[in-house]
């Protein structure tokens, strides 16, 4: 197969490119590893939209984040992906805080985040009751937001695809050679891709695919940099309405406290780093350092509330504390997308105007007129009138076939979620997709349905169907 452009990951600054690059006329495949788009980083973050006041002045994390945090509401819009601006505080507990939040307050000024301004403890307290009193200043943050990741990098992904980009799973690249200037790719199941432009987001890997297309050692190491997270049921939802950060101090960062779209809970993360570029395994010390950093925010976080825990790899450059965004020096036409830590998700947006901009200029590439920005995504019955679920019923009777109770998910939306393009093929793929599986009971009572939905819409015995793909088989097959 023979494309333009080729697009090595699957994640949000993956999928974000390729949408971005669908604006254009030329041929654009999206190569991934795993079964789905958002299995690795993207899938397992903070969610946050952060302001930018974070990032040194000058550096590329400050310019897109900035940039990336401006555009999030009109893309959630555009591609119909949940967004909120609920704004962040950086508390400050100790009598010296308040250099750390002033330093904070200036690179954020410096960087062009707007409406920020230094609070008191009366002031943070009225704004959050529950926040330890102990509590002295804080940063105060209006245009900080989360959004759900998963989702965001699924309405990249399906808008892109109904634009002409073509996905393909399971295509772990091993070998990259060059035809004159063109670049010949070859998967572990011996399949080959050709293209003009290669595009490297492949995150913790992305150091492994540059030394295969450049046939020599990364000028860049990335490092995978593990962060263990817990998550509460939406009773606890109430705890908080803006993002809450910890003042670094000489003990560490701290953890964060914050709500996510969905109107749960999660405290997070740790910051670890790691050998293996796998291994998102949780700890018993890694989840009580978390919860115990998070109790100087909140002393009084119900640990009755948690609900599950997980872990996500960040691509952290060894002695590198910036993006590497950029045509590679040495090898034509290899375009680099590394080390897109924190605040990547925020940046992905502004990294995939540039990156589309760069490539179209040197490709000469003409403007895409049939382009069609516009995604709408599954509708959720959960969030529904009375009104719309019956219309919706009418329309479809499997909406009125509730699989999942805890989030009141349709057999309806699950239909939808593996239908679309690029869809769900798993569990873990349904999901991100309609969050059936991630309420209180994490898919107690609605996994032999789900998987028997599965099988039925994509052909195959519930014996092959996964959690989340290769051998991870719900079924015993002895």
């Amino acid at each position: 197969m023979h494309k333009d452009i080729i697009i090595i990951g699957a994640g949000v600054v993956g999928c974000s490119i390729a949408r971005e690059l669908s604006r254009y006329n030329t041929s654009i495949l999206v190569l991934e590893k795993e079964n789905d788009v958002s299995v690795g980083t993207s899938k397992a973050n903070s969610g946050i939209a952060h302001a930018g006041f974070d990032a040194k002045e000058g550096s590329l994390k400050a310019k897109f984040n900035v940039e990336g945090n401006k555009m999030m509401k009109k893309l959630s819009e555009e591609l119909d992906f949940p967004f909120k601006q609920n704004g962040a505080m950086v508390l400050g507990f100790e009598d010296d805080s308040i250099d750390k939040i002033e330093e904070l307050y200036h690179r954020g000024i410096a960087n062009g985040v707007e409406q920020l301004r230094i609070i008191r403890h009366d002031e943070i307290l009225k704004l959050e009751p529950e926040i330890n009193d102990q509590v002295q200043v804080a940063l105060l943050a209006p245009t900080s937001g989360i959004v759900s990741p998963y989702e965001m990098t699924i309405a990249y992904a399906e808008n892109a695809a109904s634009n002409g980009v073509t996905f393909v799973f399971g295509a772990e690249v091993n070998k990259i050679d060059r035809k004159g200037h063109t670049f010949v790719i070859t998967t572990i199941d011996n399949q080959t891709y050709e293209c003009e432009t290669l595009i490297n987001c492949a995150g913790v890997y992305a150091d492994k695919i540059y030394e295969l297309a450049a046939n020599k050692e990364a000028p860049f190491q990335i490092v995978p940099r593990k962060g263990e997270y817990c998550l509460l049921d939406k009773t606890y939802g109430y705890l908080t309405s803006h993002t809450l950060f910890q003042t670094p101090t000489k003990m560490g960062k701290g953890v964060l406290v914050t709500p996510t779209t969905h109107d749960n809970i999660i405290v997070g993360p740790n910051a670890h780093d790691e050998e293996s570029k796998d291994d998102v395994d949780t700890s018993i010390e890694g989840l009580n350092e978390v919860w115990n950093k998070a109790l100087l925010t909140m002393p009084h976080l119900p640990k009755r509330g948690i609900i599950t825990q997980f872990a996500g790899l960040r691509a952290h450059a060894k002695n590198y504390d910036d993006f590497i965004v950029g045509y590679d020096n040495d090898v034509i036409n290899l375009y680099n997308v590394a080390a897109i830590e924190s605040p990547g998700l925020t940046s992905a947006p502004a990294i995939a105007v540039h990156v589309a901009k760069e490539v179209a200029e040197k490709m000469k590439l003409s403007e895409n007129n049939a382009f069609n920005p516009i995604r709408k995504g599954i509708p959720h019955f959960a969030y529904l009138s009375n009104e719309e679920r019956e219309a919706l019923i009418k329309e479809n009777p499997l909406y009125g076939h509730i699989i999942c109770r805890c989030e009141v998910v349709s057999e309806g939306e699950i239909v939808e979620a593996i239908r679309r393009v690029p869809g769900a093929k798993d569990l873990d793929g349904v999901k991100r997709r309609t969050r059936a599986g991630m309420g209180r009971c994490q898919m107690g009572f609605c996994t032999p349905k789900v998987m028997e939905i599965i099988a039925r819409e994509l052909h195959e015995d519930i014996t092959s169907v996964t959690k989340k793909g290769h051998e991870s088989f719900m079924v015993d097959k002895r």
